[in-house]
């Protein structure tokens, strides 16, 4: 499937370079006669803490393959997570107006790969620069670090759905695997946040919500909403 394995790409190299940085300590050790005993001290806890970090960052950045549900017109969840806010709110840059949103809070032991909703093309993409409050707060888009895309959608075709992802206290860096007019797959994976953070869809006013306040959804999996 395309972009499987950047995940993962990522996660060697968060650990190629922190395992790098605690090699540099431990030669430092032996080279500098005064502080080599310290640190020569803490070499085992060091290994033990990178060991515990290897770990954790491989959990991080899994990328485990969706089983995507079959049927047309559907909008899929496109982050694992809890949907905290089911709102109608304004989108003036893509969606032109007023519209649905269904906002997924991703915490740091969520998968946080995130897949295409729907089928179509990449109409719209802006990055924008911004603060890292904490992801938890459902308007921290206002203030965020975030990137918006927007999609013109062959299925369900002519609707257009807008996804906004947002950077939060911890998520510091979003990685997007596609640009504007590049054609997308439902299910197919387009974007990396490192760390807790969220992503809000956008939906046109006759889009049928499938999911309620609460719910833990499945990127590339759960359905979000249909076209009736």
């Amino acid at each position: 499937m395309k972009n499987s394995g950047k995940a993962s790409a990522s996660a060697l190299s968060l650990i190629l370079w922190s395992g790098v940085a605690v090699l540099v300590l431990i030669v430092v050790a032996f080279v500098a006669k005064f502080i080599g005993s310290i640190v020569l001290a803490l070499a085992s806890t060091l290994l033990v803490l990178w060991v515990l970090f290897v770990i954790f960052t491989f959990y991080f950045f899994r990328d485990p393959d969706p089983a995507m549900p079959a049927g047309a017109n559907l909008v899929i969840a496109p982050g694992h997570g809890k949907v905290d806010t089911i709102d109608t709110t304004t989108e003036p840059n893509f969606m032109g107006g007023e519209c649905q949103r269904i906002s997924i809070f991703l915490s740091v032991f969520d998968v946080h790969v995130q897949n295409a909703p729907v089928t179509g093309r990449v109409a719209y993409f802006k990055h924008k620069p911004g603060q890292y409050l904490n992801a938890m707060r459902a308007d921290c888009a206002d203030f965020n670090e975030n990137v918006l895309i927007g999609i013109e959608a062959t299925d369900p075709r002519g609707e257009k759905i807008g996804m906004r992802l947002i950077a939060g206290l911890i998520a510091r860096r979003i990685v997007p695997w596609i640009d504007t007019n590049d054609v997308i797959q439902r299910g197919e994976r387009i974007s990396l946040i490192q760390f807790g953070s969220r992503v809000n869809v956008y939906l046109p006013k006759n889009a049928k919500i499938k999911v309620k306040l609460g719910d833990r959804v499945v990127g590339g999996q759960s359905i979000l909403a249909a076209f009736e």
